[in-house]
């Protein structure tokens, strides 16, 4: 199956980038590599996550994140990536302007 992504879960990768690479040069390219690679093993197993808001959401084995996807005709799409100690509410908003 392929992975894509949406825009707006591009855009909430470049804002971890930076958050990360804030906090040390460099892990910022680490966070991204991690998550993009993540996002990959959708390619074999999507759909075996747990649904929230309406979505699949994969955890990250090494950062505080959620991957939020969905199986469409034309593969997996990834919605967001959004750190797991948003507001709940935050994430509610997010996720339904993200499809």
């Amino acid at each position: 199956m392929r992975v894509k992504f949406s825009k707006s879960a591009h855009l909430d990768i470049v804002d971890g980038w930076h958050f990360y690479n804030s906090q040390q040069e460099g892990l910022g390219d680490y966070f991204s590599d991690t998550i993009y690679s993540e996002a990959g093993s959708l390619a074999l197993y999507a759909g075996i996550h747990t649904r929230v808001y309406g979505f699949y959401r994969l955890l990250s084995g090494r950062f505080p994140y959620s991957i939020y996807y969905d199986i469409e005709d034309s593969g997996v799409v990834v919605y967001a990536v959004i750190g797991n100690k948003r507001n709940p509410d935050w994430i509610d908003e997010h996720l339904s302007l993200a499809r």
